[in-house]
């Protein structure tokens, strides 16, 4: 993630320049005024673009709260792992620019915030030339909920991601994801996959990462790892034989969590995953 996309600013500056020379040559060319009235109009547009990489510049400047510093140094278990200056302003950008609600009985705490911030921040670590596409409100309910979301043990689902809408996580299952990191089961890891996932033409198990000349390649390995989990022949749990997208959802869980197990026994997975997230969790290294 970065603070100004040279892109953006330079698309902003080109459309500050052509909206306040038109306005100056519209107004009244053959005077000053008209190149004043052009001049302002170049500061309002090119201030009204500067004004998102403007607010990422101020909060990334803020520390952490310390409950975050905290929470990252003594339960999150890759931070041993991650460049930490730009890991911690990316978790400063998420916990600013997204929205964390409880419900019921949910309390929204940083620490809790921290741990969906980290785990949408390690997606992307290796890919820092990447955003997430928008802005998203994270809803944190008491306990899992069923397909009519409301809250209770007998609820089946532990999260939930929607591509126009929240993303729904249980409180308990976020914090066991990050106490149990090597048993490839973390529901914040899943639901920001599925994320990734949304951000491509159709949520289709092919996330926006994957490089277009390699679509087709991951697709058929993906079908062939649907296959595998359907006679018993993986290490993925069969939830994932559900679909494609539950298929990278569940392995990217077990890319990061159980990455020795992975590479051993689905090296072409592992291999591929290694290169759409640009990060080895064997070396943690590109």
């Amino acid at each position: 993630m970065q603070v100004a996309n040279r892109k953006t600013v330079a698309f902003s500056l080109t459309l500050a320049a052509l909206t306040g020379g038109g306005v100056g040559i519209a107004t009244e060319p053959s005077t000053s005024a008209g190149w004043i009235f052009g001049a302002a109009t170049f500061i309002l547009v090119a201030g009204w673009g500067a004004r998102y990489p403007l607010r990422r510049f101020l909060v990334v400047r803020k520390p952490l709260s310390p409950a975050v510093a905290a929470w990252l140094r003594a339960d999150f278990p890759f931070y041993r792992y991650v460049e930490r200056e730009r890991f911690e302003r990316d978790i400063k950008i998420i916990l600013a620019e997204w929205t964390f609600e409880g419900v019921g009985e949910a309390e929204v705490t940083d620490e809790l915030k921290a741990a969906v911030a980290a785990g949408a921040a390690l997606l992307l670590h290796g890919r820092p030339d990447r955003e997430w596409s928008s802005r998203r409100t994270i809803l944190l309910y008491p306990d899992r909920f069923d397909d009519e979301y409301t809250a209770g043990e007998e609820g089946e689902f532990e999260g939930m991601a929607h591509s126009q809408g929240p993303v729904i996580l249980a409180v308990e299952s976020v914090r066991q994801g990050w106490e149990n990191p090597a048993d490839g089961h973390n529901v914040v890891l899943h639901e920001m996959a599925h994320l990734l996932d949304y951000e491509s033409e159709f949520s289709n198990g092919t996330p926006s990462l994957v490089a277009s000349e390699s679509a087709a390649a991951w697709r058929e390995l993906v079908r062939k790892e649907i296959r595998r989990v359907r006679i018993g022949r993986s290490i993925l749990r069969r939830y994932a034989a559900q679909n494609p997208a539950e298929l990278f959802a569940v392995a990217v869980e077990n890319f990061f969590e159980r990455p020795e197990l992975m590479a051993r026994r689905h090296p072409e997975l592992f291999a591929a995953l290694r290169n759409i997230f640009r990060i080895d969790p064997l070396t943690w290294g590109p």
